[in-house]
């Protein structure tokens, strides 16, 4: 049925139209900064010596059209979602289970291990966790439902310039008559039951900043002696490109919650922040390089970065990691959620036998249960089932091979499986996991305008994330009334659970990657339709 809903969207624009259109968007992006800074392959360092320049981010001159029911399934869900990952977080035997074969063969995990091993073995000082989730998902066209792609626990990105896109096709979709015209000529998406049909308000940020916000407030008081003013950290990239999202959620947690942030480069956090010694529960300390003689105690360091292992060029990289979990400081995610998001998670999430959901969500209706396990797509390790799938060149051309990172760029699609396999050891599958291919909308089209300022047109398709925070306590790994081997585990008390907000990112239909930062995607909105606009 959404193919009819595709074949005649958008309206087509005249070249003038076209130029008219992408002008406004272009010089809208720089008036509200809906903006990234410019690659170096755009603009060169001996041009920009200093930094100082931002361009538009890739975004789409429409609003993508999005079942409406689909939408609000999504929505609905998130909160599930995030009920879920808090309890996989605070189940280290589950956890340990899964891990124990990645971490053999694969350095990344195993380091990532290794410093929740050695924190625990010292004695987690606090019991808080916090998430900001994002859960992507992409429309199954063969079956007319949502599939999951993959669910972020880390650096969950673009809640802030997705609100704005949110904005900006609002904006030009309620030019007042008859200037309608000028920005979108008329469609039947643009109504529904004779009034007008806009993209759905994006609370990303608000929801975002209450996240950070109840992890603040869910610290206490400072622990250090004598007590210090209170801080939250936002760990960055050193040359951040997407600064402008993050800062939307900086401002807002000044400006909403009267909550200082500062932002610590990972190059830094051994130079800027130290661990108190007056306290047994090592608070963190964040010495700001602007005030020479002023400290902060720091509540919650929310990582935008150190999510890839190209990040931990040396040894450095990986003492700051330990050095941030050990501290009293909540994470946002600690290492235990970090681990959680792994491909090899979700892909076990998918089996039945034994009915992990059931396990981890007690309370959950079957109607709920039911309703999460339909945006499973099919997912299997490469034991015999997965390996003759990954090996057959035929099934193979119906599946992506996911490893256990995040960041865009790293998935093996199709026919190039095969291969990919063969060139490894055959103990190294096992940091893979197989997934079913999603098929979109064939016959979707839009408009984007990139960041290097180019206009382009053709067949695309779309991946909805649906954002949601939580706040939770769980008993520490070393407490004596945390499970122990082959316990039932102990549910987390959750303290805050909340969706709101979303982001549609919308690609060339012949790209496979979808991440924006690394350049295949443009951000987007979503048009809502009902059934009503099938006929």
């Amino acid at each position: 049925m959404a193919q009819q809903i595709f074949q005649n969207y958008p309206p087509p624009l005249s070249e003038q139209q076209q130029v008219y259109l992408s002008t406004y968007v272009k010089n809208w992006t720089i008036q509200h900064g809906l903006t990234v800074r410019p690659s170096a392959a755009q603009v060169s360092e001996e041009v920009n010596p200093n930094a100082v320049l931002a361009t538009n981010a890739p975004v789409s001159l429409f609003p993508s059209p999005f079942p409406r029911k689909l939408f609000k399934q999504a929505q609905s869900l998130q909160t599930v979602y995030n009920e879920l990952y808090a309890a996989i977080a605070s189940n280290e035997t589950f956890l340990e289970s899964v891990m124990k074969e990645l971490i053999d063969v694969d350095d990344f995990l195993s380091n990532l291990w290794k410093i929740h091993l050695d924190v625990k073995a010292e004695g987690y000082t606090h019991e808080h966790a916090l998430g900001l989730f994002r859960s992507d998902f992409m429309l199954d066209a063969a079956t007319d439902t949502v599939k999951q792609v993959e669910f972020n626990t880390i650096s969950s990105s673009f809640g802030g310039l997705s609100s704005l896109v949110t904005q900006l096709h609002t904006e030009l979709a309620s030019f007042p008559a008859p200037a309608t015209s000028l920005a979108y000529p008329p469609h039947p998406l643009f109504k529904t039951s004779g009034r007008p049909n806009h993209p759905p308000p994006n609370e990303a940020v608000p929801t975002l900043a209450r996240g950070l916000a109840s992890a603040h407030k869910a610290y206490g008081p400072a622990k250090s002696s004598p007590a210090l003013p209170l801080c939250v950290l936002f760990l960055v990239q050193p040359s951040e490109r997407n600064i402008f999202d993050q800062l939307a959620l900086s401002s807002r947690m000044h400006t909403s919650h009267n909550v200082a942030t500062f932002r610590l480069p990972t190059t830094s956090v051994l130079e800027q922040t130290t661990i108190g010694t007056s306290s047994p529960s090592r608070p963190l300390i964040y010495h700001p390089p602007s005030a020479p003689g002023t400290a902060y105690e720091v509540t919650t360091v929310y990582f935008r970065a150190l999510y890839a292992p190209s990040e931990y060029t040396s040894p450095t990289f990986w003492q700051a990691r330990h050095h941030l979990e050990r501290s009293a400081a909540i994470k946002c995610p600690s290492i235990l959620l970090h681990l959680s998001g792994s491909k090899k998670i979700q892909q076990v999430l998918t089996s039945t036998e034994p009915d992990h959901l059931g396990s981890f969500l007690p309370n959950a209706s079957a109607a709920t249960l039911d309703s999460l396990r339909s945006t499973f797509a099919p997912q299997y390790a490469l034991d015999s089932e997965g390996l003759a799938l990954a090996t057959n060149p035929d099934t193979a051309a119906h599946h992506v091979l996911k490893p256990q990172r995040e960041g865009g760029g790293n998935n093996i699609y199709r026919d190039n499986i095969p291969p990919f396999l063969a060139s490894m050891p055959e103990k190294d599958y096992k940091q893979y996991i197989l997934m079913e291919l999603i098929h979109p909308p064939a016959s979707a089209h839009n408009t984007v305008l990139r960041s290097d300022g180019e206009v382009v047109s053709g067949d695309v398709i779309s991946e909805l994330g649906t954002f949601g925070t939580c706040l939770w306590k769980t008993p520490r790994p070393h407490d004596a009334d945390a499970p122990k081997q082959g316990e039932a585990p102990s549910t987390p008390e959750i303290l805050h659970n909340e969706e709101g907000g979303y982001l549609l990112r919308t690609k060339a239909s012949g790209s496979d990657e979808g991440g924006v930062a690394t350049g295949f995607s443009s951000l987007d909105s979503v048009l809502l339709y009902d059934d009503e606009h099938l006929h």
